[in-house]
C-alpha cells in the first residue's frame, strides 16, 4: 500500500484554504488544522454498534427537545429535574410551543466519543447547536484520493463523499417551500471554510444576513441584481443569540430581523433549531441514558463517562472527597475550555476550584478520568502516541443516519488530553471498513 504523504496533503489543504480562525486577545488569527495521514480505522462490526447507539441517542435527544418545549413530560415524571432544564443557559423560552417540521430539532448532531483501552466506546459530549468539523475529513479524503489513489482501491473503505447528499436530504425534508441556504456570519468566522465548502457540496446558496429579509412572515433572498426568491430552509451557522435581533440580542448585526416569526409560522426551517443548547448542556448529559429508557423504552447502547453532579448532595460529597482525582467541567464552556484536571492543580488552585463548585453547583459537572486509547501520529519523522477522540456526525431528515466517517482529533501535546483545534490539536481521516 502506498503511504500518503502528510506534507503533500497539508500543502494541498493550505492551497485550498482549509483553515480555522480563532479570536484571542481581541485579534483574529487564521491557522492550518494539521492533518496526520495515519487514519483511524473502524471495523464494519464496530461501526454497526456505533451506528445503533448514535441513532438511539440522537432520536432520544430529539424527543427530549420536542417534549420540553411543549408538554414537559420528562420534567413532570422526574426523568430530568426542572432546575436542570429551565435554568440551562441553552434553554430559550422564546422557542416554547414551536414545532419544527417533522418535530426534528437536531438535524445535524456532532457526538464526541473516545475509545477506551479495552476497545469500548464512551460518549463525552453531545453537540446539537452548531456542530462543526465534517468538512475536514471530507476534503482530506478527497485530497488523499488524489495523492494516493492506490490506497483507496486496495482497501475496503466506505466512501465518505455522501455527506453532502445526507445534509441536502435533511434540508429538503424540513423545507416547507423555497430554496435552501447556508447562513454564515461571514469571512471572519472560525469555520468559514466549512460554510463555503458545504454550500458547494449540498448545492445550497451561501448567504449572509444582509441578503435575507422577512416579509409577511416569509423569508426571502435578494440577489445582487435585486431579484427576490423565497427561502424555505436555512442551515444556519450563527449562534442562537445572534440569529434574530428582534427576538434575541438587539445589537446583533449578523442576524435576520423577523426570522423567528417566519420560523414560528412554519414558513421556514432552521437547521439546527434554536434552543437546542438545553440538550447539549453538560449537566443534561448526565440524564441521557434515562431519556433513552423514557422515550424509547430501550437500554443505552453506548455509555456515558461516569459523571457526578455537585447539584445533588450525595454527588457533592463525593466530588469534594475526590476533587484531586476527577475532571471538572464548566457546563457553559466549549472548545476544550473550562476543563480542569484536579490532579494538575496545586493546593491553592484546588481550593479555588473547590470553592467555585460549592458556590455554583449547577455550573459544574465532575467526571472520572477516562483512560482512552492513544493513537499513532507522525511527528518529526517518527511515530508517536497521542490522545484522540472522534466526532461522529448524525444527520436526521426522513430518517436518522450516521455518516460512515467522522472527525478524529488528536492532541499534539504528549501530556494533554485536550484535542480541540482551538487548543492546538490536529486531525485525521476516519476509515470505516465495508467488510
Amino acid at each position: 500500500m502506498k503511504t500518503i504523504d502528510d506534507k503533500r496533503i497539508n500543502r494541498l489543504l493550505a492551497r485550498n484554504g482549509v483553515r480555522f480562525g480563532i479570536y484571542k486577545n481581541g485579534t483574529f488569527n487564521e491557522q492550518l488544522f494539521p492533518f496526520d495521514s495515519i487514519a483511524r480505522v473502524i471495523t464494519h462490526l464496530e461501526f454497526e454498534t456505533l451506528q445503533a447507539g448514535l441513532i438511539q441517542r440522537v432520536d432520544a435527544l430529539n424527543a427530549f427537545l420536542e417534549d420540553i418545549y411543549h408538554d414537559g413530560n420528562a420534567v413532570r415524571d422526574g426523568v430530568v429535574p426542572e432546575e436542570f432544564v429551565y435554568s440551562a443557559k441553552g434553554y430559550l423560552p422564546e422557542c416554547a410551543d414551536i414545532t419544527p417540521p417533522g418535530s426534528i430539532h437536531s438535524h445535524i448532531s456532532g457526538i464526541d466519543l473516545v475509545q477506551d483501552v479495552d476497545g469500548s466506546w464512551t460518549i463525552l459530549e453531545d453537540n446539537l447547536r452548531i456542530p462543526s468539523g465534517a468538512s475536514y475529513p471530507l476534503i482530506a479524503r478527497e485530497l488523499s484520493r488524489i495523492a494516493s489513489p492506490e490506497t483507496f482501491r486496495e482497501q475496503s473503505i466506505v466512501d465518505n463523499r455522501d455527506y453532502g447528499d445526507m445534509l441536502r436530504e435533511a434540508m429538503d425534508y424540513a423545507n416547507p417551500g423555497g430554496i435552501s441556504v447556508i447562513l454564515t456570519p461571514g469571512r471572519y468566522n472560525a469555520a468559514y471554510f466549512e460554510h463555503s465548502y458545504l454550500a458547494e457540496k449540498t448545492g445550497a446558496l451561501l448567504v449572509g444576513s444582509a441578503s435575507l429579509f422577512v416579509k409577511n412572515n416569509k423569508l426571502y433572498h435578494k440577489d445582487y441584481k435585486g431579484g427576490e426568491v423565497r427561502v424555505g430552509a436555512v442551515y444556519r451557522r450563527i449562534s442562537d443569540e445572534y440569529l434574530d435581533p428582534l427576538t434575541f440580542l438587539p445589537e446583533s448585526l449578523i442576524g435576520v430581523p423577523g426570522i423567528m416569526d417566519a420560523y414560528r409560522a412554519g414558513n421556514v426551517a432552521l437547521l439546527n433549531a434554536p434552543g437546542n443548547g438545553v440538550a447539549d448542556d453538560k449537566g443534561i448529559y448526565y440524564f441521557v441514558p434515562a431519556m433513552i429508557r423514557y422515550y424509547l423504552g430501550e437500554k443505552a447502547v453506548l455509555k456515558n463517562a461516569p459523571t457526578y453532579l455537585p447539584f445533588f448532595e450525595k454527588d457533592m460529597e463525593l466530588v469534594m472527597d475526590r476533587l484531586d482525582e476527577l475532571v471538572v467541567k464548566d457546563v457553559a464552556e466549549a472548545g476544550g475550555y473550562g476543563v480542569v484536571f484536579g490532579s494538575s492543580l496545586n493546593g491553592e488552585d484546588l481550593e479555588k476550584l473547590r470553592q467555585a463548585v460549592i458556590a455554583e453547583p449547577r455550573r459544574f459537572i465532575a467526571q472520572e478520568v477516562v483512560d482512552f486509547r492513544d493513537m499513532d501520529v507522525k511527528e518529526n519523522g517518527e511515530t508517536v502516541p497521542r490522545k484522540a477522540d472522534l466526532r461522529a456526525f448524525v444527520v436526521t431528515g426522513s430518517e436518522t443516519r450516521v455518516w460512515a466517517s467522522g472527525l478524529t482529533r488528536f492532541s499534539r501535546d504528549p501530556d494533554s488530553c485536550i484535542v480541540n483545534s482551538s487548543q492546538g490539536g490536529g486531525f485525521k481521516d476516519t476509515w470505516v471498513l465495508s467488510r
